[in-house]
């Protein structure tokens, strides 16, 4: 069995590396490089940077950071926020991350996930899956014109259907966490495997920052639907939240952020921990 990957995730806004609940409520949580020197001494797996106000103004800002990281860190950087154009990805590539993070754009137009892909190659394309459990009277985002996708024959099927029995379904989510899309997240992972994602950076916005643990249940069907890594993000509170997430849930990888943020658990505590625990992973 392949070694599990533990991954720490800086979300970035500013060039400062912050942590909130929900995707909200955000305080500062230090220097990224910083940070990013820190886990690399640590044993980390991979690094994740999610610049989560990214605009083109601010492009600049995380180049740079991920410059001065690369001079220093040699884990493997995946880099995601504000993704929009092939430049973008050469841009972040040529300041030395491994992997690019992509979310908003992949919804918009899932085809550049194609393009990106047959251009960069998948092991380098990582698409952002946001996933939000429906509940009754969700509100939804209206269907925008450039959902037109949604009505081609081989894309119909990612249109989330709720169905009246009570089966638990997940909608997508773009713009950080802002909007929600009638769109099904397990389907909507497949078909990005298809157009040529190498990975799945899964994150349960109910469990995010809350500490209580991995949805174990949508882990573990996305790494059933698909043959790519998927990686578990979403709730970490405790070493034997990883554990599920690895083991119930399936999952490749698991990337926590506050646990290793404020010192909770060390990385090489958090393997020594799952290798006790019958978990593959590299000491």
């Amino acid at each position: 069995m392949l070694a599990k990957r533990i991954i720490p995730c800086l979300d970035v806004k500013d060039g400062r590396v912050v942590k909130g609940v929900n995707f909200q409520n955000l305080t500062d949580a230090g220097d990224p490089v910083e940070n990013a020197k820190f886990y690399d001494e640590q044993g980390a797996d991979e690094l994740v940077f999610l610049d989560i106000t990214a605009s083109h103004e601010k492009r600049k800002t995380i180049l740079d950071v991920v410059e001065r990281t690369a001079n220093d860190v040699f884990m493997p950087l995946t880099v995601g926020g504000g993704i929009k154009t092939l430049d973008d990805i050469r841009d972040l590539l040529n300041a030395g991350c491994d992997k690019i993070s992509i979310n908003t754009t992949a919804v918009r137009t899932p085809y550049f996930i194609k393009e990106a892909a047959e251009r960069f190659g998948s092991q380098c394309i990582v698409v952002a899956v946001d996933s939000k459990r429906v509940i009754p009277d969700m509100e939804f985002e209206p269907d925008e014109p450039w959902l037109s996708w949604l009505n081609e024959p081989e894309m119909s099927d990612v249109r989330l259907q709720i169905p009246s029995n009570g089966q638990k379904v997940w909608a997508l989510s773009t713009h950080g966490g802002r909007k929600m899309r009638r769109l099904d997240s397990i389907r909507f992972a497949k078909k990005m495997e298809e157009l040529g994602a190498g990975e799945i950076l899964l994150t349960s916005m109910d469990r995010d920052g809350t500490k209580i643990g991995f949805d174990i249940e949508l882990t573990r069907r996305i790494s059933e639907a698909v043959s790519i890594p998927v990686v578990a993000s979403g709730g970490v509170g405790t070493l034997d939240h990883l554990r599920e997430g690895l083991v119930e849930g399936k999952a490749d990888a698991a990337l926590a952020a506050s646990i290793f943020h404020y010192r909770e658990f060390s990385i090489k505590e958090t393997k020594e921990y799952l290798r006790s625990n019958g978990v593959p992973v590299r000491l």
